[in-house]
């Protein structure tokens, strides 16, 4: 199961990176930006951040069934802080993941990003992978004046209103569900493995749901994804975020080629709002 941490990380960017690739593998066919205009959607530009305060931990772990057979996969955290970048306020988001397993395949992964308080576009995005031996480091920094990222291997054109992969999580748990109704997409632009790609997530509406945390609340999303060698394409997985202001990732569930796999948020602190949308028993 060597791709535990990456789906942890990868989806709920969690949730919302709405676009999933296997380890070292590619992206999903949707076609690359074109621009040089963002994509057409009231969700870009127009965002400020109401759910989420400096100081925020979240902890998420992931399980598989396979054969009837439940297995621990590993476990990711993700810490949100108040820092200056350049002389701008920035929330510095890091996400880490672990596997439990060791033995047959190692994994310590470490994600970063620095996003405008003001705006929630991010400036710098910082991947340090160590997976079964494959290790690769990528640094982008995006610069609004110009519209470009510039990353280890050279510099690429970005509509003005971008996210990264790690970015997107935050600044999505800041849409305005009123606005929409079950079945619509809300697309935004993502950069990439050195391109920019318009994607979407499908909103599917309310539902009440039993996690090991507890029983939530919560809106219910299809995100985009690729087929690879453990995923099948297109809208599969069912990602789980709560009816409340935080709109933090309680559970991700999708088909895999040999089962499925689920992902539980497990542990919370430091919220910006009490969690409203836990049913009591």
């Amino acid at each position: 199961m060597k791709v535990s941490i990456p789906i942890i990380i990868l989806l709920l960017t969690l949730a919302f990176p709405l676009m999933i690739f296997d380890v070292r593998g590619g992206v999903p066919d949707v076609g690359a930006w074109h621009g040089p205009g963002p994509v057409d959607s009231e969700f870009c530009g127009s965002i400020r951040n109401t759910a989420f305060n400096a100081g925020e931990n979240l902890t998420y772990k992931v399980s598989y069934v396979v054969a009837g057979v439940s297995l621990s996969g590993g476990e990711a955290t993700f810490k949100t802080d108040l820092e200056k970048l350049m002389g701008k306020n920035v929330y510095h988001v890091v996400a880490e993941g672990k596997s439990y397993h060791d033995m047959f395949f190692k994994v310590r992964d470490k994600y970063e990003t620095y996003i405008d308080t003001g705006t929630l576009q991010p400036y710098k995005f910082i991947r340090n992978v160590n997976e079964g031996g494959y290790k690769t480091v990528e640094n982008v920094s995006f610069y609004k004046a110009t519209n470009t990222a510039i990353t280890n291997t050279g510099t690429y054109q970005v509509p003005s209103c971008i996210q990264d992969v790690l970015s997107a999580i935050f600044y999505a748990r800041n849409i305005d569900f009123s606005q929409y109704k079950p079945n619509d997409r809300i697309p935004f632009n993502m950069f990439l493995d050195r391109q920019v790609y318009p994607i979407y997530i499908r909103y599917l509406g309310r539902e009440t749901i039993r996690t090991k945390y507890g029983k939530f609340r919560t809106f219910k999303f299809k995100p985009l994804l690729v087929k690879g060698t453990m995923f099948e394409g297109g809208e599969k997985m069912t990602v789980w975020v709560t009816d409340d202001p935080n709109h933090i990732a309680v559970r991700i569930q999708s088909p895999i080629t040999v089962g499925k796999v689920s992902v539980d948020m497990t542990d919370c602190h430091n919220l910006r709002y009490p969690l409203s949308s836990q049913v009591n028993l």
